[in-house]
């Protein structure tokens, strides 16, 4: 079968979800209203809440966001068979991640700017905020320490990334400057950013960047760590507008071009899929893709970390509350398009069934090497293009992508740090720097302490990220349903998604916590309970509050039924 036909079905489906159901759910259920003022303009003080373009906060939005969890995910679950990723990330897309995504934000910028962890207190009770913060914090660690280590991979894995990697930071601070100092309008700016963006591919090719060896006991993937955690500290200290926004937006630009580029390739060489729709020759390792499917694809599917973005920076920048279609329905439609392209690349990029099984020898085996190879591997048979420029790109937009979640990973930690001070009145805390310099350590010694001086700790709680990631997108669903009911508004459309989510969150959290339990891994079975007892917890008192929001409409529609005032 032609990876054509995959592009044609996922692409379309995406558009109509956007153009028909993001349009319902916006109208009728979120009331989306131009009159309303967003906290970017009630709280503006130029560092966190600042009003911003749509193009620009979107571009913010979609790269902190589609991070290298929606590469890496499909990436690997495609052993199950094309069939079950492809469902799960074009359904999950349109009629889960979309509303999740752009929910936390409406709401967000319905309570002044507050995260979904701070907001839950308002909605359903301060128990519950106290433990949604905690599965909040947890999420937020593993995100950092790992995607500091993957980036740093791709460094040393592919040394002709580094220079645009890096590039990109003067691009943004140069955008900057000229949009809010300058006041020079979006375009040239944009069409030259990305010339010189693409320049700067061809000069990382030509000249490939590896660190020396060793340097005082760090092998060179450690001394990237370092670098990036500097780099990050400084970012989630500069206001939004220097670096965070045009930074964001630049590479949201990019990245949807390197797709179009992808996608052009397929259509130019028409590979087909070897892998197998659904695979019955699965290795000895593999589990059931019931329920490990959906929490081996979160991003690109729906993400608790999302929410997280949606609710910590984006609702603080948000310019008119109708932006919130256009950032978060597309937003999540951007994400399930490079979910997609993921898939194609590791189940069409193999010349055979056989190197296709060859790679998937194991589980977990495949990710973002086997996204890269097969990738480029198209690229270069659509476009004419040399193999290792294609890997290029393709590892450059890894990079970018995981880089810029990880910028906003630290500024949303940064926010959780604060919220506590406030939250607990510990005034020390609610200071920028030191809420920073918290963050930045508290990933640092996962990342050195437990993985004993290699920077590679957080892989070791990385197994979690999955159900954890999920189990939050599915308390935030939650949280906005209670919202929703209490506003007198339908909440199935939430309350649906929470369902299915919870359900299979849960059983991944109690078949992984077996596992631990069988390899001795007693650190991750502590973690593991903690987060579900967390996760129960937040949904017992959720659901109370459900039922007494429920309860009170009730009896007021009674009192208006036998003769009272009622409500309108």
């Amino acid at each position: 079968m032609s990876a054509i036909f995959l592009v044609a079905l996922g692409l379309g489906g995406f558009t109509l979800g956007y153009v028909f159901y993001s349009k319902f759910i916006s109208e009728r259920i979120f009331r989306l209203d131009p009159a309303f003022v967003t906290p970017a303009h009630a709280q503006e003080d130029g560092v966190d809440f600042v009003p911003t373009n749509r193009w620009v906060l979107w571009g913010h939005h979609f790269t902190s966001v589609a991070g290298a969890a929606p590469i890496v995910g499909p990436a690997i679950a495609v052993i199950w068979g094309w069939l079950p990723a492809f469902l799960w990330v074009v359904f999950g897309t349109i009629f889960f991640a979309g509303t999740h995504d752009a929910g936390a934000l409406w709401a967000s910028a319905r309570n002044q700017g507050k995260s979904i962890g701070a907001l839950t207190e308002s909605v359903v009770g301060k128990r519950a905020r106290a433990l949604f913060m905690i599965v909040i914090f947890l999420l937020l660690l593993m995100v950092n320490a790992v995607f500091a280590i993957i980036i740093a991979r791709l460094f040393v894995d592919f040394p002709s990334s580094v220079i645009p990697a890096w590039f990109v930071i003067a691009v943004a601070l140069a955008i900057g400057w000229l949009l809010y100092r300058r006041g020079v309008p979006l375009l040239w700016p944009s069409v030259i950013a990305l010339i010189l963006l693409y320049a700067s591919m061809f000069v990382g090719d030509a000249f490939p960047v590896a660190l020396p060896g060793a340097i005082a006991g760090l092998d060179v993937p450690a001394q990237w760590v370092l670098l990036l955690f500097g780099y990050a500290a400084v970012a989630s200290l500069l206001p939004v507008w220097v670096l965070l926004q045009p930074r964001d937006y630049i590479n949201g630009l990019q990245l949807f071009i390197g797709l179009g580029i992808f996608f052009a390739a397929v259509l130019l060489a028409s590979p087909e899929v070897v892998a197998p729709a659904y695979n019955q020759n699965l290795p000895a390792d593999v589990p059931s893709f019931i329920p490990l499917l959906f929490v081996t694809i979160a991003c690109g599917a729906i993400s608790g970390f999302h929410g997280l973005v949606s609710s910590g920076t984006t609702s603080k920048q948000l310019d008119k509350e109708t932006d919130v279609r256009f950032v978060g329905f597309l937003g999540a439609a951007g994400e399930g398009a490079l979910a997609l392209a993921a898939i194609i690349a590791c189940t069409a990029g193999f010349a055979s069934r056989l190197e296709w099984e060859g790679f998937y020898a194991s589980f977990a085996s495949g990710g973002l090497g086997a996204f890269v190879q097969g990738g480029g591997s198209i690229i270069a048979q659509g476009l004419r293009l040399p193999q290792h420029f294609g890997e290029t790109l393709l590892a450059v937009m890894a990079v970018l992508f995981a880089a810029t979640t990880m910028d906003t990973g630290v500024r949303l930690q940064r926010y959780i740090i604060q919220e506590w001070g406030s939250i607990y009145r510990i005034r020390f805390l609610t200071g920028r720097y030191l809420s920073t310099a918290i963050a930045v350590v508290t990933c640092l010694a996962l990342a050195f302490g437990a993985g004993g001086g290699a920077g590679t700790g957080g892989l070791l709680i990385w197994p979690l990220f999955g159900t954890t990631n999920q189990l939050l997108a599915a308390l935030t669903l939650l949280v906005l349903s209670v919202f929703l009911m209490k506003l007198g508004r339908r909440s199935i459309f939430t309350l649906i998604p929470f369902g299915f989510l919870i359900v299979m969150a849960t059983l991944a959290l109690l078949v992984q916590l077996r596992q631990f339990w069988e390899r001795e891994q007693y650190f991750l079975v502590f973690l593991d309970l903690v987060i579900l007892v967390a996760t129960i917890f937040v949904v017992l008192e959720s659901l109370g509050s459900l039922r007494k929001t429920w309860a009170e409409r009730g009896a007021d529609s009674g009192a208006g039924g036998a003769g009272g005032a009622g409500r309108p």
